[in-house]
């Protein structure tokens, strides 16, 4: 039987556990930043548009040809389904694990795939990945049991709705799946809930990461390549880059909220990650005086400072921020 992964960039080790013919890891980062437009995700899925072999992202640019015997190298430009059906595929499997940032990306790929014929769909299993996928050893993974499901079409449903709330202007829709049942998709609900945590909170106006930050700063966690460490701020939506931009946010606006991040971090190139990385080492983080004041509640990051970032489809701006209130789980415009 011929099987094939698709999963999230968390599930690269499973290439190396030989568990299917072909492991295809997805690397969008759909948390941070303007989402891709369709016409660029379903270009990421179809044939390669362009002549030119490396000026646009393609699935098959993830997929080592030495650890994929269903693929060959002159393939590489092919629809993603049409590989699956020119090699005879048997089952395709997802494995994403509860991350919030697998867990959008198995969304997207079931609304994409939604469309499609029903002998595409109907080869379509759904595993149970209730671990983390990312810090998994590829010799436990080859042997683990993980739970498969069949997929009806209700799933579908919930996962275009689901794409479709979190690509809108507003985060209302998203907030509104908290209240609805979410079929096999169950780590979706928790995924969500971690997301809308960081839209800036209706007391201090920081996300639950930023204000995780502050609050291991001030317990005398002083080093940036220490906050950055998997698992150091018990939240799970930023990888170590994304945590670097929140942590700039938090030192570089007008009334800064950290001190002692260096400076160079404010000019340098975004994609010099050598560079970026020494700066971090460098510094060594303390709360201002306005920091303390917002761990304790008695300040609000947007009175003092410009809010300009993107949580999903929603653009947050000081004059039109969407906050979330933990207590009562709801969310307010502002």
């Amino acid at each position: 039987m011929k099987r094939v992964i698709l999963t999230s960039s968390s599930g690269v080790g499973l290439a190396l556990a030989d568990r299917a013919d072909l492991v295809i890891p997805f690397i969008y980062r759909f948390v941070s930043g303007p989402l891709p437009s369709a016409d660029h995700l379903d270009g990421y899925l179809a044939w390669r548009r362009s002549r030119t072999w490396y000026d646009e992202m393609h699935w098959s640019d993830c997929v080592p040809v030495r650890y994929s015997p269903l693929i060959r190298r002159q393939d590489r430009a092919g629809a993603l389904l049409w590989v699956c059906e020119s090699y005879g595929v048997d089952v395709i499997e997802l494995w994403f694990d509860p991350e919030p940032n697998s867990q959008l990306q198995l969304v997207w790929i079931l609304d994409y795939l939604r469309s499609e014929p029903p002998s595409a769909t109907e080869k379509l299993r759904l595993r149970h990945v209730d671990f983390d996928l990312r810090g998994a050893d590829p010799a436990e993974l080859r042997l683990r049991n993980v739970q498969e499901f069949d997929l009806a079409e209700s799933d579908f449903t919930i996962a275009s709705m689901a794409w479709e709330a979190y690509r809108a202007p507003t985060p209302e829709l998203c907030a509104g799946l908290l209240g609805r049942q979410l079929g096999n998709l169950r780590f979706l609900k928790p995924a969500m809930e971690d997301l809308l945590a960081e839209l800036p909170s209706t007391t201090t106006g920081l996300g639950a990461t930023e204000t995780r930050l502050i609050e291991l700063i001030a317990r005398g966690h002083n080093r940036a390549d220490e906050l950055f460490r998997p698992g150091a701020l018990g939240t799970r939506v930023f990888d170590q880059w994304e945590l670097g931009a929140l942590l700039e946010g938090l030192a570089f606006g007008p009334t800064p909220a950290i001190a002692g991040l260096d400076a160079k971090l404010a000019t340098l190139d975004p994609d010099n990650a050598r560079s970026r990385n020494a700066a971090y080492r460098r510094s060594r983080l303390a709360l201002t005086e306005f920091g303390q004041a917002l761990l304790e509640g008695r300040e609000d990051f947007r009175r003092r400072n410009p809010i300009k970032r993107w949580w999903g489809g929603t653009l947050l701006t000081n004059e039109r921020l969407w906050r979330w209130d933990r207590e009562s789980r709801s969310l307010v415009a502002s």
